[in-house]
């Protein structure tokens, strides 16, 4: 009958509400005992369709309180009218219920449908996006590929119409010096020669920044505002609102300092 809240817990212990044990007395029916089914969590606390069925429940103790009695013929054939009026209402309002009730499973049959097409859709999309990536991945490689092979079978008809006869013919250096377009001036990488290694040569030379005295020099050319600088504390974090509340996160900090400790 307790209820169990915490600082570490997010959900609490509730029981469910207490019901004491009962005596009726004979001879009387006391209308509470009509609530007898509902319980916590199914119909209570009481709601719209409760409330509904228990003016119901009222209105039919009503009905069989007006029945007339059985002690005549016409008084036996009234309550049988009134007994079969009675059994009509009560089908007729089954059936609407019935019909509400299923117009709540169409509607979630509905939702469940369309929830299950969306699904069905982004997964098609994400198919159709993979097999697209696919096809993109394997048409730049083969254009790759064709440039590639495009590129050799030209070095090789280049090469064969530069010796048609088939001759073997000597290296001729003085022809080599003299074409700035050679091998000797510009060897291809593609061979083994890769021009950036000798890269240093063209490097600019300073002399502020090659050797100590230019350094120095143009240490001495700046400005104190450059050499010397100015660090600025950073100020304190505003952990208190302007309502003079503090902060979640600086409790939290404060609490996790705690804790480590």
């Amino acid at each position: 009958t307790l209820g169990t809240q915490t600082d570490y817990r997010d959900g609490e212990a509730q029981t469910d509400p207490y019901s004491p044990e009962y005596i009726v007395r004979s001879g009387s029916v006391p209308e509470l005992l009509t609530l007898a089914t509902l319980t916590w969590g199914r119909g209570l606390p009481a709601g719209l369709e409760e409330m509904a069925m228990i003016d119901r429940a009222r209105e039919k103790r009503a009905w069989e309180a007006s029945l007339p009695p059985m002690d005549s013929p016409s008084n036996t054939a009234k309550r049988l009218k009134m007994m079969e009026e009675m059994e009509r209402k009560e089908w007729a309002f089954r059936e609407q219920e019935i019909e509400k009730l299923q117009k709540v499973r169409l509607e979630v049959l509905k939702k469940m449908l369309r929830r299950r097409e969306e699904n069905q859709n982004k997964l098609d999309a994400k198919r159709l996006c993979d097999h697209w990536q696919n096809r993109q991945r394997a048409r730049e490689e083969k254009i790759k590929k064709i440039r590639h092979d495009c590129a050799l079978m030209l070095r090789k008809l280049i090469a064969h119409r530069k010796n048609m006869m088939g001759k073997l013919d000597r290296r001729d250096i003085i022809q080599e010096y003299s074409d700035f377009t050679s091998q000797t001036y510009a060897p291809l990488s593609r061979i083994g020669f890769f021009p950036d290694n000798n890269s240093d040569c063209y490097v600019v030379k300073n002399f502020y920044l090659n050797t100590f005295a230019g350094l120095c020099e143009l240490e001495a050319s700046l400005p104190n505002s450059v050499i010397q600088l100015k660090i600025k504390a950073p100020k304190p974090k505003c952990i208190i609102t302007k309502t003079g509340f503090i902060k979640r996160s600086a409790r939290l900090e404060a609490d996790l300092a705690q804790v480590h400790q």
